[in-house]
């Protein structure tokens, strides 16, 4: 029952160390019977326990980590202060939540149901995958996005638990506690949510409603020094459902050039568009990218959790070392769903033309409808959106006195009219509301309806004192 100890070598084995000039045995342990780490063990039947003295705590505190008190939701912090009361009177329509499939009205594609269960039924997939997805799978993304201007192979691509998880390894990759990110404002929550919890600082560079939510490129300009890490720039627009054209994404380009800058590109609403707009990667000569994308939106299937990364190297600025960086932050779990990725290839393959066309029809249509409504209701002041599945209206609170601001605007409406549209101060961008466009018709036409009915009750016109003053 003597005492031991066995060091390893990197290797896993056993051998002789030396510490502080004196030479250890095979068991680690010096003529004096101490360890090389100068700590005195005791044996206890066959162990070895450190005698290190230690206070004892002497109640129980248990508190959460400084990432949980940091981690903040703001759509979920306002929605959740809001006290929405529906009028019983009338149905509860929400235009609040950016899920396709909720109404029923638009689902998913015959031959996506069919590629997933083509892939249950095979048996091929119960098991767990790569973290960084199937090589197989990862290859028909790539196949699927690659275009001469902005080529892709499989090793470019990781497969991740929806969007969301490829922007958390994105941020992760890019930035260090103590570094800053450009974020638009009004912008995707999701962005702050996860740089903040890892001590990574947001700043917030404005989009200008007057030109179709473009950037203000000299405002995010300003923002840039030594400890930007990274420029997150969503195209098509969560919340605004803005479109950027070819030569917008080129001045974008130009800024992130000049300072060196690698750009997050969210594209999870790609090619939902009505207009043309290419991806930031296929117009890049020297900005590397990573683009993040997935099956939610255009597929309509977001419970499905499938996302990706796009590494769009230039010049081989993110080398290996982010590409390893990805590969091991993908490790912390083991990413997408084995079965969906073992359908993948075939929803990319056998998903009709005609199934992306109705669903960029049926949404075009109804954010005409909602423009057109709401357009001439005093007071408001919807943009018209170019692609995505969401219109931004603005509030001349101004008219509404009523009100504090678009937080109470909007509960009043949930109370009034049974309506309920995000403020969005969620998105820090007061005084404007945001509506989901993917409702059945009748279904907007009656939330526009009781909106209009809404502001027609609470209107105020501009006094004559107020004219006078302007004079």
């Amino acid at each position: 029952n003597e005492p031991f100890v066995i060091p390893m070598n990197g290797n896993g084995v056993c051998g002789k160390t030396t510490v502080n000039g004196k030479t250890l045995n095979e068991n680690g342990v010096n003529r004096n019977g101490v360890h090389g780490n100068g700590v005195h063990h005791v044996n206890i039947k066959g162990a070895l326990y450190p005698t290190k003295s230690k206070s004892r705590r002497q109640r129980w505190e248990v508190k959460p980590s400084e990432m949980a008190n940091n981690t903040l939701n703001p759509i979920r912090a306002i929605v959740d202060g809001m006290k929405l009361t529906p009028n019983p009177d009338k149905p509860m329509i929400a235009l609040s939540i950016g899920d396709p499939t909720v109404f029923g009205n638009l689902p998913t594609d015959g031959a996506v149901l069919q590629a997933m269960k083509d892939a249950i039924d095979s048996q091929k997939y119960n098991g767990y995958a790569p973290s960084v997805g199937y090589l197989q799978s990862r290859q028909a993304v790539a196949n699927f996005y690659s275009c001469p201007e902005a080529p892709l192979e499989a090793e470019d691509v990781i497969l991740t638990s929806g969007c969301s998880q490829a922007i958390d390894l994105a941020i992760s990759v890019l930035c260090n506690p103590g570094d800053n990110i450009l974020v638009p404002c009004p912008g995707f929550s999701l962005y702050k949510t996860l740089a903040v919890s890892m001590g990574i600082e947001v700043r917030l560079y404005n989009l200008l409603p007057e030109k179709s939510w473009e950037v203000d490129l000299q405002h995010m300009e300003s923002l840039i020094d030594e400890k930007t890490s990274c420029l997150i720039v969503t195209n098509p627009s969560n919340p605004c459902g803005s479109v950027f054209n070819k030569k917008h994404l080129q001045e974008i380009l130009k800024v992130a050039s000049r300072h060196c800058v690698p750009i997050l590109a969210d594209e999870i609403y790609c090619n939902m568009v009505r207009c043309s707009s290419p991806s930031l990667a296929s117009l890049s000569s020297d900005v590397p990218i990573l683009s993040c994308g997935g099956l939610a939106k255009r597929w309509l299937v977001p419970g499905w959790r499938m996302g990706w990364i796009l590494i769009h190297d230039r010049n081989d600025i993110f080398g290996t070392e982010i590409r390893q960086g990805l590969v091991k932050l993908s490790q912390r779990i083991l990413g997408a769903c084995s079965i969906v990725q073992g359908a993948l290839e075939r929803i990319l393959n056998n998903t009709p033309q005609s199934f992306y066309n109705n669903t960029i029809g049926f949404l075009k249509s109804n954010s005409e409808i909602c423009f057109s409504e709401l357009s001439s209701v005093p007071g408001l002041n919807p943009v018209m959106p170019s692609g995505a599945m969401y219109i931004m209206v603005g509030i001349d609170m101004d008219h509404f006195p009523d009100f504090k601001n678009d937080v109470d605007f909007t509960e009043q409406l949930v109370t009034e009219q049974s309506v309920f549209c995000l403020p969005a101060s969620a998105f820090e961008y007061p005084n404007f509301f945001r509506i989901v466009v993917t409702v059945p018709e009748e279904m907007m036409l009656e939330a526009c309806a009781r909106i209009r009915e809404f502001c027609q009750s609470h209107y105020r016109p501009p006094s004559r004192d107020s004219n006078d003053l302007d004079q």
